[in-house]
């Protein structure tokens, strides 16, 4: 392939996607560069179908290159290893968009490795991997029904941004990634500061809007390439079994669905299709593939035309209705906050731990090492739906679903210096039927509140769905698993009355108008509001106290000067501090000591014991100090942990004294005063001044 290059201007600066001289022997390989940063992504899909394959194998592997930045990773074996979480939700960012727009029945197995092999950490490399991936697969010989591309909106002073700078993201109230088409958006997923749905509506198109001129250069490119697609027919269907499996599957599934309960109404489906594959066995021998394929087809048409013609769902609801909702708090005693949050048949049981800096998670990626004082982990374990399965480790989904339930937990969190704990949220699912992830927002609010942790409010989130036949269209409140498996959209919001601070929107279609997606906004934050109403019959405020189990962290200042005697030599003094007292003390640059304990006895030891470190002499004050070192011109008395004065021979007695070992010996107590500190900070005593004198009383 010879080389190719197109240019345009994006936001002030040159974007570029060029082909032909890097990774020629994949189908399609570019390289799109915006500053410093550049994103090399390949895109290889096979020439032979697996057998029995009957899905499409779509693999998305992101990964940026610690060379990109200039770092080496700071792993055991210094190399990249596995994929961060932080590349885990960038890959899932790429491939819900790219999904849909691979033709229909396309089951070849397809990979697209975007890889950063250059970062400026001026320009995030997230929406530049999405527009990577679409070129790469638009310019080689794979089916696709593109290009699309993304691009990250900000809004700074009111202003939107596309693709701001990291340094503009840290001054805006809104981060969300909009991926589209020319005709339509795709994707969209984010995170604000309580925006309105209308400022919502307005960033997503202003996105999509912004991303046009991204997908002209990609099909500009194309045309240079000249690359012709691979011949691809979808399946084609047999018209007499189609007929023969509706005739007797239509009927039986229509009553199957109408169960309201889930595992009954499964059993129902599965044993209508079973009798129709048993009665069509012989007719039809050795097509049982095409035989269920057909019946899936048949399950998804009934469902569809009895949301869209019937106005009724499969459990019964209208198209707004949420499912009945109980919320319970404290439920686990020594947990520092819990709640079990069941909506219809969709349960997630909500642990919150409060922690120390020290338990912070510490990650090292190519823009830095990040810092993360709060963390939601999301767990579906197989019995959540009636299932087994050996996978241990949290899957790709599990990932995406806890961020972003983090996202919208975040916004109702104290600032950090008000409250300085780390924080882990855990929900696991116990059962599942639709909207587990935003089950998931609803338990954390309950358990932060349980917790105690101020927080400014409590948020909730709704799974929208869509159903639509050519003009006909119904947006769904609160989707069941089956809505979401057979419709066309996943839309999840999450806020309060204030506004948004989360979404997410998947669909299966080539994309949603704008009328649509104000429609399920305004639908959201009806089923919004009516949640929070819910969840404020079992707590509307947080606790006014901490849970006796969690530590109490208490924060002290020091000067900054006073710091390195804190910690000590080699970290002698603060490690003598926690093995004496127990306590998890932390301890800032600028003086700030985090002292954290659920022993109140013990922080306040910690605390005595660092001010014992750090008081200064004060001139006129006696002190009860200990001889420490006796020398011919007098002896070291010590007033307080660490801080030693001079006794001068002339200031030992009121007499003349020869031998300062004729009135004071080592170990010894002596009531002495402070008469000066010099300007090195050394400390003078005298005994003499201090004759007569009554020792202070400690404390």
């Amino acid at each position: 392939m010879a080389y190719q290059k197109v240019e345009i201007q994006f936001n002030g600066q040159p974007l570029t996607i060029e082909t032909g001289k890097m990774a020629r022997q994949a189908d399609g390989a570019v390289v799109v560069t915006y500053g410093d940063t550049k994103v090399l992504c390949t895109a290889v899909s096979a020439h032979k179908l697996r057998e029995g394959q009957d899905f499409f194998p779509l693999t998305v592997n992101y990964q940026e290159k610690f060379y990109a930045a200039g770092k080496i990773p700071g792993s055991f074996f210094r190399r990249e290893r596995g994929t961060t979480e932080r590349e885990t939700l960038i890959c899932r960012l790429i491939d819900r968009p790219m999904r849909p727009l691979f033709p229909k029945g396309y089951m070849f197995e397809t990979q697209l490795m975007p890889t950063v092999i250059s970062a400026d950490k001026v320009n995030d490399p997230d929406t530049l991997a999405i527009v990577a991936a679409s070129a790469a697969v638009e310019i080689s010989d794979i089916p696709f029904n593109g290009p699309i591309a993304g691009v990250r909106v900000g809004r700074v002073g009111g202003t939107l941004i596309a693709n701001p700078t990291l340094l503009q993201m840290a001054e805006s109230d809104l981060d969300i990634i909009v991926a589209g088409s020319r005709e339509a958006v795709i994707m969209v997923e984010g995170e604000s500061d309580y925006l309105s749905e209308e400022a919502m509506l307005e960033a997503i198109f202003f996105g999509h809007a912004a991303l046009q001129p991204l997908i002209e250069a990609q099909s500009k490119l194309r045309e240079l390439v000249g690359n012709v697609k691979r011949e691809f027919l979808s399946p084609v269907v047999d018209p007499a079994l189609e007929q023969r499996v509706n005739a007797l599957a239509a009927d039986k599934i229509l009553a199957a669905v109408k169960i309201r309960t889930k595992q009954e109404r499964y059993a129902a489906v599965a044993e209508a299709k079973s009798a129709v594959k048993e009665a069509l066995a012989v007719e039809f021998a050795g097509r049982e593939g095409e035989i269920s394929a057909l019946l899936g087809k048949v399950e998804k048409r009934v469902v569809r035309q009895m949301i869209i013609r019937d106005k009724v769902r499969i459990d019964g609801r209208d198209m707004a209705t949420v499912r009945p909702i109980t919320c319970e708090v404290g439920v686990l005693p020594r947990a520092h906050g819990s709640a079990l949050f069941t909506r219809g048949e969709t349960q997630a049981l909500v642990a919150a731990t409060l922690g120390t800096s020290s338990d912070e998670q510490r990650m090292d990626n190519i823009q830095g090492m990040e810092f993360k004082k709060f963390l939601l982990h999301y767990n579906f374990p197989p019995f959540c739906v009636g299932e087994t399965s050996n996978r241990l480790f949290p899957g790709r989904r599990e990932i995406g679903h806890g961020y972003l339930a983090e996202r919208s937990a975040s916004k109702i969190l104290p600032k950090h210096d008000d409250f300085p704990y780390t924080i882990r949220i855990v929900s696991d699912i116990l059962e599942s039927n639709g909207s587990s992830s935003m089950a998931s927002v609803c338990g954390s609010s309950l358990a932060l509140m349980d917790a105690g942790v101020p927080v400014t409010g409590a948020v909730a989130g709704i799974a929208m769905g869509l159903i639509k036949e050519g003009d006909d269209v119904a947006v769904l409140s609160d989707i069941l698993g089956d809505e979401d498996h057979l419709g066309d959209m996943d839309f999840k919001v999450t806020g309060s009355a204030k506004g948004v601070t989360a979404l997410q929107m998947d669909i299966k279609i080539t994309g949603v108008t704008k009328a649509i997606m104000q429609l399920a906004l305004a639908q959201a934050r009806d089923g919004r509001v009516h949640i929070l109403g819910e969840m404020a019959k079992a707590l509307s405020a947080p606790r006014g106290d901490l849970s006796q189990y969690a530590p109490r962290i208490t924060t002290i200042y020091v000067k900054t000067d006073q710091v390195r005697t804190v910690i000590g030599s080699g970290g002698k003094n603060i490690r003598g501090i926690i093995e004496a007292t127990g306590c998890s003390i932390d301890i800032e640059d600028d003086g700030r000591i985090n002292i954290a304990s659920a022993d109140g006895d013990a922080c306040k030891k910690a605390i005595k014991m660092i001010r014992d470190l750090t008081q200064e002499a004060q001139v006129g004050k006696l002190y009860l100090g200990t001889v420490r070192k006796i020398m011919e011109f007098g002896a070291f008395v010590e007033i307080y942990p660490g801080t030693d004065g001079l006794v001068h021979v002339s200031e030992l007695d009121t007499e003349r004294v020869r031998n300062v070992s004729d009135v004071l010996k080592e170990g010894e107590q002596v009531l002495v005063k402070c008469i000066g500190v010099d300007k090195q900070g050394k400390i003078k005593l005298s005994r003499k001044e201090a004759l007569g004198q009554t020792a202070p009383s400690e404390g």
